[in-house]
């Protein structure tokens, strides 16, 4: 990893996709490749589908358990910098993640950083949206702590393979007429095409948000074609100059002094 991220500082290599400890990578990116100016910790983010057939951004997954107002106000300006620039939306909306879509719902560091998103007209604030609609494509991007983003994450995938697991095994063992089997085969491979885009697979490798050049993190797990899917994702953010772009609207978007 270290090898990796000197590569990264030196402008031997545009990016770095890596497998490793979570912990390691972010604490070797800070000190290696160093966080852009005005970010105090930087965030881990990946592009989940949604039921629009759209795509929602997502940070942070695990980068920092705990965040206070200002991090999460930063997370939502880099995400909204996503949003445009990798997901292809003008002006996306930005929801924070809560317990309630309530106002006085939440704890303090959520409510704060309520208040400065609604006084930040370049950002397309649409307020606190709970867990169930991650993926129902309410938000273009969902702002929250690593904590519940690594959870959230997690949980979800888990109940996604598992649901994809049950469609492939669904129709086995048994003894069923041969219509029957014929039918469930048909219904079988209808369902899978109709939620193959949701396989985790697909959206595998998490990019460290706030930092001078490109870190993908992927699953430690993954197989080949989730990986490629990371390394895709390294390609298409050099592409789109993440790093300048989100340093470009920090400047413009917050206070000096922040």
């Amino acid at each position: 990893m270290r090898v990796a991220l000197e590569l990264i500082k030196s402008g031997d290599a545009q990016a770095c996709v890596s497998a490793g400890n979570t912990g390691a990578l972010m604490g070797l990116a800070k000190l290696v490749v160093k966080p852009l100016e005005g970010i105090e910790r930087p965030a881990l983010m990946s592009v989940l589908p949604n039921q629009q057939r759209s795509k929602t951004v997502v940070l942070d997954l695990g980068a920092n358990v705990e965040c206070d107002s200002t991090m999460l106000v930063q997370f939502a300006v880099m995400g909204a910098v996503m949003a445009e620039q990798v997901v292809g939306i003008t002006h996306p909306r930005v929801a924070l993640l809560n317990i309630g879509e309530e106002e006085s719902k939440g704890l303090d560091n959520i409510r704060e950083a309520a208040a400065i998103l609604k006084k930040t007209t370049a950002i397309n604030y649409i307020g606190y949206l709970e867990g169930n609609d991650l993926l129902t494509g309410k938000t273009d991007v969902m702002v929250c702590d690593g904590f519940v983003g690594n959870v959230t994450l997690k949980t979800m995938e888990g109940v996604i393979r598992m649901f994809l697991s049950l469609l492939k095994s669904s129709g086995e063992g048994g003894k069923k007429a041969w219509w029957l089997k014929w039918l469930g085969r048909i219904l079988q491979k209808k369902l899978l095409k109709r939620f193959s885009h949701l396989n985790p697979d697909q959206y595998n490798g998490a990019c460290l948000l706030g930092l001078r050049g490109i870190v993908i993190k992927s699953h430690g797990g993954a197989n080949q074609r989730a990986f490629a899917v990371a390394i895709e994702q390294a390609v298409q953010a050099v592409q789109r100059q993440v790093p300048q772009r989100i340093a470009a609207r920090l400047e413009a978007v917050l206070p000096k002094s922040d």
